[in-house]
């Protein structure tokens, strides 16, 4: 079994993770009221609604750190 490939997937997923606490913060997601950035929810904002917003954020943020992986590949 190839763990070196095991590291370098969690690897990603970390520096995906650390990438959307950066973006969350400074866009005030998870905050009850809207950003002056123009991002975040609205103050009457459904918990689910916050969650699904963190989850795409999220799935953007694994594909701009494994893209330079991808392409590199090629």
């Amino acid at each position: 079994m190839d763990t070196s490939n095991n590291l370098s997937v969690r690897r990603t997923e970390d520096i995906a993770l650390d990438l959307l606490k950066f973006v969350a913060g400074h866009a005030n997601l998870g905050s009850k009221s809207t950003s002056s950035t123009g991002f975040g929810l609205p103050s009457n904002a459904k918990p689910d609604d916050l969650i699904a917003q963190l989850l795409q954020l999220y799935a953007r943020c694994r594909e701009a750190v494994e893209a330079p992986t991808t392409a590199a590949k090629k």
